[in-house]
């Protein structure tokens, strides 16, 4: 069995990589993310490396995974960013 407090991390890591989610499938879809900012996300993936490290050194399971996935997912958010976030004219964006 799990203690609690790792009940608390595998749940709460799970519910913020869910928020993502809804995100980067939007910009996918539209791909369109000129409404999302650069230092935005990579800020975010600054702290979300640093947490995954923290992570490690202190070998804590529930941070170490939800931070892998969220850097997965602001990585795609990322290359959508630059894809299609810098100059969408270029891509028949409208």
């Amino acid at each position: 069995m799990l203690p609690a407090a790792e009940v608390f991390g595998l749940a709460g890591g799970f519910f913020v990589a869910l928020g993502m989610v809804p995100q980067v499938v939007r910009v996918w879809r539209m791909k369109d993310a000129r409404e999302i900012s650069l230092a935005f996300i990579l800020l975010t993936i600054t702290g979300t490396l640093l947490w995954l490290a923290y992570g490690f050194f202190l070998d804590l399971f529930s941070v170490m995974l939800w931070n892998s996935i969220n850097f997965c997912l602001q990585a795609a958010l990322l290359a959508v960013k630059l894809r299609y976030g810098m100059n969408p004219q270029a891509h028949g964006v409208r």
